[in-house]
Formats: C-alpha cells, sequence, structure tokens
C-alpha cells in the first residue's frame, strides 16, 4: 500500500469513526449534552479584519428545519441582508451520514454531496458532530463561524454599511444588552435547549427533570408577553429572535414529538401566541418558515420515532389574525 492510499485509508476510517459518533446524544445519565461550536471567528469592519464584512463574501448553510439555523436565516431576513449573504439549506433528512444534499436541496458552491465535506474543507482532521448553521468565507475558503448565537450577532451590526440607513435595525442595542442576555441564558437552558433536553431523555427522571421546568418557563415568557409587545424593552430583540423558532415548532413538533404535552401555546398560551404572529407577519418573515420540511425532518429524522409517520398539524395559524 503506497503512502498516498494509507493516508486517504486512514482519513476515510477517522470520518468514518466520526460520522458514527454523530447520533450518540444521551450520556449515561439519560440526558441530553449539545455540543460545543468548533469555529469562533468574528465578521469584524475593522481595518485589517481577518474577515471584513463584503458584499456576497460570505455564505450561509442551514436547514429550514432546524431552529438553531433558522435564527441565522430570521436575522438576514430581518436586516435586509439577502443580497449581500448567500445561502444553501440542505435535505431535511438526517441519516447516519449528517445533514445531505439531495433532490433541489444542493450545493451552489462545491457541489458536496453532505454538509461534512463542507467542515472537511476548513479542517481535514476535523472530528466533532457536523452542525447547521455554517457561515462559509468564500475568499479565503474556510468556515469563519457554526455557531448561531454568534452569527446572529454578526448579521446584526457587521453589514451595516450596506444597508440603507433608515433600515438599519438594532437587536442587540447597548442599553438592553445586559437584560437581553439575563433572558437568553435562562429561555436557553430551560425552553431553546429545554425541548431537546426532555425530548431526548431516555430516562424518565432524566424526562421530568427537564420537562416541567419547560412550562414554568413557558409560564413565565407568557407573564412577560402579557405586558409587553416584546420580551425586552418593549421593542424586538435578539431575545424574541432566538425564542421564536423554538415556539413556532413547539405545537407541531415539541408537543407531540418531543413529549411536551403538559400545555400547547394555541390552546393555553394567548400572550406568546399573538407574540408569534406579530413576529411572523413582518415583512420576508413568513418566508423562512417552511412547515413541511421542519416536520418532516423532525418525524423522518430522528430516532424516537422509528416509523416516520409525520403529524398532520401545522399548529396555530401565524397569519391569521392580522396583529398590529
Amino acid at each position: 500500500m503506497s503512502s498516498t492510499t494509507a493516508n486517504t485509508t486512514s482519513v476515510t476510517a477517522t470520518h468514518a469513526h466520526n460520522d458514527a459518533q454523530k447520533l450518540k446524544f444521551a450520556s449515561a445519565d439519560g440526558e441530553f449534552h449539545r455540543q460545543v461550536s468548533s469555529f469562533r471567528d468574528w465578521i469584524k469592519d475593522e481595518p485589517d479584519a481577518k474577515f471584513p464584512p463584503e458584499k456576497n463574501r460570505y455564505h450561509l448553510y442551514i436547514s429550514y428545519g432546524c431552529p438553531w439555523a433558522h435564527r441565522t436565516l430570521l436575522v438576514r431576513a430581518l436586516k435586509g441582508l439577502g443580497d449581500i449573504i448567500s445561502v444553501d439549506c440542505v435535505h431535511w433528512h438526517l441519516d447516519e451520514r449528517g445533514w445531505q444534499f439531495k433532490d433541489e436541496y444542493t450545493d451552489s458552491l462545491f457541489g458536496a454531496q453532505s454538509i461534512r465535506e463542507i467542515y472537511y474543507k476548513a479542517e481535514p482532521n476535523y472530528s466533532a458532530r457536523f452542525t447547521v448553521p455554517v457561515l462559509w468565507d468564500k475568499k479565503t475558503g474556510t468556515i469563519v463561524n457554526n455557531e448561531s448565537a454568534d452569527i446572529i450577532r454578526m448579521f446584526n451590526t457587521a453589514f451595516n454599511r450596506f444597508i440603507p440607513e433608515k433600515s438599519v435595525l438594532d437587536l442587540y442595542p447597548t442599553h438592553l444588552q445586559e437584560e437581553i442576555d439575563s433572558v437568553n441564558a435562562w429561555v436557553y437552558d430551560t425552553v431553546n435547549n429545554g425541548v431537546y433536553k426532555t425530548g431526548f431523555a431516555t430516562t424518565q427522571k432524566a424526562y421530568e427533570k427537564n420537562v416541567y421546568p419547560l412550562f414554568e418557563s413557558l409560564d413565565r415568557i407568557e407573564e412577560m408577553l402579557s405586558k409587553s409587545d416584546y420580551l425586552v424593552g418593549n421593542t424586538l430583540t435578539e431575545a424574541d429572535v432566538r425564542l421564536w423558532t423554538t415556539i413556532i415548532r413547539f405545537d407541531p413538533v415539541y408537543h407531540g414529538h418531543f413529549k411536551c404535552n403538559i400545555k400547547s401555546i394555541e390552546k393555553d398560551y394567548p400572550n406568546i401566541l399573538k407574540w408569534a404572529r406579530r413576529i411572523y407577519q413582518k415583512p420576508k418573515i413568513a418566508d423562512t418558515v417552511h412547515m413541511q420540511f421542519i416536520k418532516d425532518g423532525y418525524y423522518k429524522s430522528n430516532i424516537i420515532n422509528p416509523t416516520g409517520i409525520t403529524a398532520a398539524g401545522n399548529g396555530p395559524n401565524l397569519a391569521e389574525p392580522k396583529v398590529l
């Protein structure tokens, strides 16, 4: 065997091992533990920045089904970055190989067959899971960042000079940052990630440890939204963006599929529902929601639903009635 062949075989074997580890989502205690993102560089509008803001330099890889990736698509729409940052979406089916490109969902940059190929272009020895979103730099040929929380903050400020001044929206204003960070912290732990810790629990103890705090937080959010149109400062902020992508998936997916069925958004949380409609009815936001894709991705990909049967309901109608 030549050294080249041996090296290729070794890399292939390593990649195959990485792929096999992808679906091991629960630890010995039966709890779901989310992977920490690996690529954490930043787009900065500063002299000599490694990744400066430029039109059509950066490319976003997402899944319409993933709430974390949906955040980045949502901020891209809210900030008017559609002509500045290009996007590709993976196929809805997540299998043992990870996210794939197939059918109408293709990779416009490289013609890759899977998202793992994008990771290996950036780091040939990458050994963690192949997650979305991924923010790719076309100029240097690498991944800038694969953490949704970072990407939405970059989108919020880094490209402002390409947006008409009157249209600039600040989702993380300085005077509200401390409160936004505080809300983000408990919402992430008990709601955004809480539905996953509930749905992917493999013991009754782990399930009950997480399902009750989830609904305690939803009750808390309902109370907050009874007094304000938005979570922080009565204005649309990052806190709303981060919660919204979970809430619109709640009734059609998490309520049944993830056993989060103590209450539903449509029947039990009128203020949360009104808030969800208010955001959905903003320009370009409805175009980011692909509900059949979302449902197919969850019901046909997660190993907790081996039959692959997809629930019929789409959750509450967010387009009607109109919310001022």
